[in-house]
Protein backbone atom coordinates (compact mmCIF):
# COMPACT_ATOMS: atom_id res chain seq x y z
CA UNK A 1 0.00 0.00 0.00
CA UNK A 2 2.67 2.63 1.04
CA UNK A 3 4.34 2.08 -3.02
CA UNK A 4 0.67 3.29 -3.87
CA UNK A 5 -0.12 5.70 -1.39
CA UNK A 6 1.66 8.94 -3.56
CA UNK A 7 -0.62 8.19 -6.02
CA UNK A 8 -3.44 9.03 -3.60
CA UNK A 9 -1.98 11.71 -1.77
CA UNK A 10 -0.67 13.67 -5.11
CA UNK A 11 -4.35 13.06 -6.88
CA UNK A 12 -5.78 14.75 -3.78
CA UNK A 13 -3.78 17.63 -3.45
CA UNK A 14 -4.66 18.23 -7.53
CA UNK A 15 -8.18 17.99 -7.26
CA UNK A 16 -8.10 19.61 -3.63
CA UNK A 17 -6.49 22.73 -4.85
CA UNK A 18 -7.65 22.53 -8.57
CA UNK A 19 -11.37 21.48 -7.99
CA UNK A 20 -11.22 23.92 -5.15
CA UNK A 21 -10.30 26.87 -7.27
CA UNK A 22 -13.08 26.50 -9.30
CA UNK A 23 -15.51 25.98 -6.20
CA UNK A 24 -13.70 29.24 -4.40
CA UNK A 25 -14.38 31.37 -7.64
CA UNK A 26 -17.94 30.99 -7.97
CA UNK A 27 -19.04 31.16 -4.23
CA UNK A 28 -17.11 34.43 -4.11
CA UNK A 29 -18.35 36.21 -7.27
CA UNK A 30 -15.39 35.49 -9.65
CA UNK A 31 -12.65 37.00 -8.04
CA UNK A 32 -9.65 33.74 -8.55
CA UNK A 33 -11.08 33.81 -12.57
CA UNK A 34 -10.42 31.72 -15.34
CA UNK A 35 -6.73 33.12 -15.33
CA UNK A 36 -6.54 32.11 -11.48
CA UNK A 37 -7.85 28.75 -11.86
CA UNK A 38 -6.09 27.61 -14.95
CA UNK A 39 -2.69 28.86 -13.25
CA UNK A 40 -4.04 26.84 -9.75
CA UNK A 41 -3.89 24.02 -12.10
CA UNK A 42 -0.73 24.57 -13.57
CA UNK A 43 1.03 25.02 -10.38
CA UNK A 44 -0.30 22.34 -8.42
CA UNK A 45 0.38 20.09 -11.08
CA UNK A 46 3.98 21.33 -11.58
CA UNK A 47 4.61 20.72 -7.50
CA UNK A 48 3.47 17.21 -7.33
CA UNK A 49 5.79 16.32 -10.32
CA UNK A 50 8.50 17.31 -8.18
CA UNK A 51 7.09 16.23 -4.87
CA UNK A 52 6.29 12.96 -6.28
CA UNK A 53 8.42 12.30 -9.19
CA UNK A 54 7.29 8.33 -9.77
CA UNK A 55 3.65 9.01 -9.51
CA UNK A 56 1.07 9.68 -12.19
CA UNK A 57 -1.25 10.80 -10.32
CA UNK A 58 -3.91 10.68 -13.89
CA UNK A 59 -4.93 7.06 -14.62
CA UNK A 60 -4.71 7.88 -18.88
CA UNK A 61 -0.85 7.52 -17.92
CA UNK A 62 -0.92 4.65 -15.85
CA UNK A 63 -2.90 2.48 -18.70
CA UNK A 64 -0.88 4.23 -21.23
CA UNK A 65 2.33 3.04 -19.60
CA UNK A 66 1.25 -0.14 -19.04
CA UNK A 67 0.09 -0.88 -22.42
CA UNK A 68 3.16 0.23 -23.52
CA UNK A 69 5.62 -2.05 -21.08
CA UNK A 70 7.24 0.99 -19.60
CA UNK A 71 4.56 -0.12 -16.01
CA UNK A 72 3.88 -3.50 -14.46
CA UNK A 73 0.26 -4.08 -15.27
CA UNK A 74 -0.72 -4.78 -11.33
CA UNK A 75 1.06 -1.90 -10.46
CA UNK A 76 -0.96 0.09 -13.30
CA UNK A 77 -4.22 -0.98 -11.59
CA UNK A 78 -3.57 -0.54 -8.31
CA UNK A 79 -2.15 2.82 -9.05
CA UNK A 80 -5.49 3.81 -10.66
CA UNK A 81 -7.24 2.50 -7.92
CA UNK A 82 -5.65 5.07 -5.89
CA UNK A 83 -5.69 7.68 -7.92
CA UNK A 84 -9.86 7.27 -8.09
CA UNK A 85 -9.63 7.20 -4.43
CA UNK A 86 -7.13 10.21 -4.03
CA UNK A 87 -9.96 12.24 -6.35
CA UNK A 88 -13.19 11.47 -4.66
CA UNK A 89 -11.57 11.86 -0.76
CA UNK A 90 -10.52 15.01 -2.38
CA UNK A 91 -13.94 16.14 -3.86
CA UNK A 92 -15.82 14.87 -0.48
CA UNK A 93 -13.50 17.02 1.70
CA UNK A 94 -14.41 20.46 -0.62
CA UNK A 95 -18.34 18.86 -0.24
CA UNK A 96 -18.10 19.07 3.10
CA UNK A 97 -16.34 22.75 3.48
CA UNK A 98 -18.18 24.14 0.53
CA UNK A 99 -21.78 22.85 0.97
CA UNK A 100 -23.48 25.64 -1.18
CA UNK A 101 -21.33 24.18 -4.24
CA UNK A 102 -23.53 23.04 -6.42
CA UNK A 103 -21.13 21.41 -9.30
CA UNK A 104 -17.72 20.88 -6.83
CA UNK A 105 -15.76 21.70 -9.95
CA UNK A 106 -17.15 18.65 -12.43
CA UNK A 107 -15.99 19.35 -15.85
CA UNK A 108 -19.11 20.24 -18.12
CA UNK A 109 -18.71 21.09 -21.88
CA UNK A 110 -20.35 24.62 -22.51
CA UNK A 111 -21.05 23.32 -26.44
CA UNK A 112 -21.58 19.93 -28.48
CA UNK A 113 -20.06 17.24 -26.47
CA UNK A 114 -18.58 16.16 -29.53
CA UNK A 115 -16.38 19.45 -29.61
CA UNK A 116 -15.35 18.91 -25.90
CA UNK A 117 -14.80 15.23 -26.88
CA UNK A 118 -11.60 15.73 -29.93
CA UNK A 119 -10.37 19.11 -27.82
CA UNK A 120 -9.95 16.58 -24.92
CA UNK A 121 -7.94 14.06 -26.90
CA UNK A 122 -5.45 16.78 -28.21
CA UNK A 123 -4.81 18.37 -24.83
CA UNK A 124 -3.91 15.29 -23.54
CA UNK A 125 -1.79 14.21 -26.33
CA UNK A 126 0.28 17.42 -26.16
CA UNK A 127 0.35 16.80 -22.54
CA UNK A 128 1.57 13.63 -22.49
CA UNK A 129 4.04 14.03 -25.91
CA UNK A 130 5.67 17.12 -24.32
CA UNK A 131 6.32 14.90 -20.84
CA UNK A 132 7.55 11.96 -22.85
CA UNK A 133 9.82 13.87 -25.06
CA UNK A 134 11.40 16.06 -22.03
CA UNK A 135 12.32 12.65 -20.56
CA UNK A 136 14.76 11.60 -23.41
CA UNK A 137 17.26 14.36 -23.13
CA UNK A 138 20.04 15.15 -20.51
CA UNK A 139 19.51 15.52 -16.72
CA UNK A 140 19.52 18.67 -16.42
CA UNK A 141 16.72 18.97 -19.36
CA UNK A 142 14.70 16.51 -17.12
CA UNK A 143 15.27 18.67 -14.56
CA UNK A 144 12.46 21.18 -15.61
CA UNK A 145 10.08 18.24 -16.48
CA UNK A 146 7.82 19.52 -13.52
CA UNK A 147 7.86 23.02 -15.38
CA UNK A 148 7.17 21.84 -18.58
CA UNK A 149 3.89 19.50 -17.50
CA UNK A 150 2.66 22.42 -15.07
CA UNK A 151 3.47 24.81 -17.85
CA UNK A 152 1.62 22.86 -20.42
CA UNK A 153 -1.43 21.82 -18.06
CA UNK A 154 -1.60 25.95 -17.51
CA UNK A 155 -1.60 26.74 -21.27
CA UNK A 156 -4.04 24.20 -22.12
CA UNK A 157 -6.88 25.00 -19.17
CA UNK A 158 -6.05 29.01 -20.37
CA UNK A 159 -6.98 28.39 -23.37
CA UNK A 160 -9.56 25.33 -23.72
CA UNK A 161 -10.44 25.64 -20.18
CA UNK A 162 -14.18 27.91 -21.35
CA UNK A 163 -15.04 25.02 -23.78
CA UNK A 164 -14.27 21.51 -22.50
CA UNK A 165 -13.34 22.53 -18.92
CA UNK A 166 -9.70 20.96 -19.79
CA UNK A 167 -9.59 18.46 -17.52
CA UNK A 168 -6.99 15.43 -19.32
CA UNK A 169 -7.46 13.31 -16.18
CA UNK A 170 -10.64 10.68 -15.90
CA UNK A 171 -10.16 10.53 -11.68
CA UNK A 172 -10.49 14.47 -11.76
CA UNK A 173 -13.28 14.30 -13.50
CA UNK A 174 -14.84 11.23 -12.32
CA UNK A 175 -15.05 12.34 -8.61
CA UNK A 176 -16.72 16.05 -8.46
CA UNK A 177 -19.05 14.84 -11.50
CA UNK A 178 -20.37 11.72 -9.38
CA UNK A 179 -20.42 13.38 -5.89
CA UNK A 180 -22.83 16.51 -7.18
CA UNK A 181 -24.36 14.17 -10.08
CA UNK A 182 -23.66 16.55 -12.57
CA UNK A 183 -23.27 14.01 -14.90
CA UNK A 184 -23.54 15.81 -18.13
CA UNK A 185 -20.81 14.68 -20.55
CA UNK A 186 -18.77 12.93 -17.89
CA UNK A 187 -18.10 10.14 -20.81
CA UNK A 188 -15.80 12.56 -22.69
CA UNK A 189 -13.60 12.76 -19.80
CA UNK A 190 -13.65 9.37 -19.29
CA UNK A 191 -12.68 8.47 -22.65
CA UNK A 192 -10.95 11.84 -24.57
CA UNK A 193 -7.96 10.98 -21.92
CA UNK A 194 -6.77 7.71 -22.70
CA UNK A 195 -7.34 7.74 -26.44
CA UNK A 196 -4.84 11.06 -26.29
CA UNK A 197 -2.46 9.69 -23.96
CA UNK A 198 -1.82 6.37 -26.33
CA UNK A 199 -1.83 8.45 -28.79
CA UNK A 200 1.05 10.44 -27.72
CA UNK A 201 2.83 6.92 -26.74
CA UNK A 202 2.60 5.83 -29.82
CA UNK A 203 3.89 8.80 -31.75
CA UNK A 204 6.57 9.38 -29.63
CA UNK A 205 7.47 5.27 -29.89
CA UNK A 206 7.34 6.36 -33.39
CA UNK A 207 9.71 9.47 -33.29
CA UNK A 208 12.74 7.10 -31.79
CA UNK A 209 12.52 4.68 -34.28
CA UNK A 210 13.60 7.33 -37.06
Amino acid sequence: MKKHFPEFLATFIVVFCGTGSIIINQISGGIIGHSGIAVTFGLVIMAMVYAFPKAQFNPAVSLSLALFGLLNKVDAAKNIAFQFAGAFAASVVLKLIFPEALTLGATIPSGPHMQSFILEIFLMFFLVLAALKVGEYTKEIQAFTGVVVGGVVLLEAMFAGPISGASMNPARSFAPAILSGNLDGLWIYLTAPFIGAIGAFIVWKWLKEI
